[in-house]
């Protein structure tokens, strides 16, 4: 039945390309209403009628979709805000689909959390889920915890916010050749961009415990405890993808396909992966029973994810891989996270100390672009030698705990011949 009533908050490739796709799909919704502030693309979407089009990357070619009837308002304007506070009040499946967590709270008697206290106050559904599909671990928990500092209330039973694991590669392509070369459709006409998206679809959400609600959207799978598999998309599916961005980077690659043909280079991302964070994760989580964490399934898992991001229709590229060096250089992200998990349970990463060097190479490459001072600076990543290397990352790592950081300076400060020889096959 065709009873449940979508609303979603912000009009990116997920959102567009996963959720609202996944909803028109499933026949479920009645309506369907996402905010979204660029308003270009507000009025080309409502000029095609409230039809958009999503690229999808197969193994084979690319699959054009036509998703229609989705209302798309912008929050900024007053009549499309009161339209679409009246949207949220009805809206049993609600989606974050934003930049960061940090939106949640901006925009003040406007913002997200305080949009959705509104639509929990008006109460007029019996059950509601919040699919938080912001790039963090935890983003469910901060964003129930925004919407009730606007709601100063108890927590509604009828009201569930879920985590959620999203493995789908996508992006926004901009370049109007590149629009031409793969035969994109753009977003919708008069609109210069296109969402191009994976096929992949194996979606982890945090299992719904509402009294009697059944989701409209059900091809997601749910899971009574979401940390372990957000972890394995950290620790195995980010790192691998930043490691191959780097080192492909700085052997000189410019599309990820590339990759496929250089043995070298793909057998330490396997082994990287499988050995150095899939020995690691299975080790911690091989009690869950869960298929992905034991040998053969993390083998699978590891296999597709390298054939995936590899995918010549995809498009992707090593510097969009690698991009925001400093970031995924943090004691807490998929480099080095990886690399501690590794060490916590045994296992050198000599692998990802590879891609963790050629992560270094990338941060002094942009050395003006992160701040770095100029007595940390050096012209050639190969000159660096274990001291000043440990002085670049303590600097790196400025406020943030990490008990194994000199065990990691020196794994890193090791990978400099591996790599030298790597780069100049």
């Amino acid at each position: 039945m065709n009873d449940h009533t979508f609303a979603g908050f912000g009009f990116g490739p997920i959102q567009a390309g996963l959720f609202a796709k996944e909803a028109f799909a499933s026949g479920h919704f009645r309506r369907m209403v996402v905010a979204e502030i660029a308003q270009p693309l507000v009025d080309a979407v409502r000029a095609h009628g409230g039809t958009y089009y999503v690229n999808v990357a197969q193994t084979d070619g690319i699959e054009t979709l036509r998703i229609d009837n989705v209302e798309l308002l912008n929050p900024t304007q007053s009549k499309d805000r009161d339209i679409f506070r009246a949207a949220l009040a009805e809206a049993t499946e609600i989606v974050t689909s934003l930049p960061s967590v940090d939106f949640y709270g901006s925009g003040q008697s406007n913002s997200v959390a305080a949009l959705i206290a509104d639509a929990v106050r008006a109460g007029k559904t019996k059950g509601s889920i919040v699919y938080a599909a912001e790039n963090n671990n935890h983003a469910a928990e901060i964003l129930q915890q925004a919407v009730m500092q606007n709601l100063d209330a108890p927590l509604p039973p009828h009201v569930q916010y879920l985590n959620t694991v999203i493995g789908k590669m996508s992006r926004v392509v901009t370049d109007a050749r590149e629009i031409a070369e793969l035969n994109l459709t753009p977003i919708a006409p008069g609109i210069d961009r296109a969402f191009l998206v994976e096929a992949f679809n194996h979606i982890l959400v945090t299992k719904t415990t509402v009294p009697g609600f059944v989701p409209g959207i059900s091809v997601f799978v749910e899971k009574d405890d979401l940390l372990p598999f957000e972890e394995a998309k950290l620790y195995g599916h980010n790192a691998i993808h930043a490691l191959l961005g780097f080192i492909g980077a700085l052997k000189g690659y410019d599309k990820m396909t590339e990759l496929q043909s250089d043995r070298a280079l793909m057998d330490i991302a396997q082994k990287a992966s499988i050995e150095e964070s899939g020995s690691a994760l299975i080790k911690k989580y091989t009690t869950l029973g869960d298929d992905l964490f034991t040998e053969a399934g993390y083998r699978g898992f590891a296999e597709d994810l390298l054939e995936r991001m590899t995918n010549p229709y995809l498009a992707d590229t090593t510097a969009r891989a690698g991009r925001d060096a400093f970031r995924k250089l943090g004691t807490r992200d998929r480099i080095f996270g990886t690399m501690s998990l590794a060490l916590e349970h045994g296992i050198e990463p000599r692998k990802m100390a590879m891609g963790a060097l050629a992560g270094v190479a990338a941060l002094l490459k942009d050395a003006s672009e992160y701040g770095i001072p100029s007595g940390l600076r050096a012209a050639d990543w190969r000159n660096l030698d274990r001291n000043r290397l440990g002085q670049l990352l303590r600097w790196v790592w400025k406020g943030q705990e990490l008990p194994c950081r000199e065990d990691l300076i020196d794994l890193t400060s090791a990978a400099r011949q591996p790599l030298v020889e790597l780069t100049a096959r």
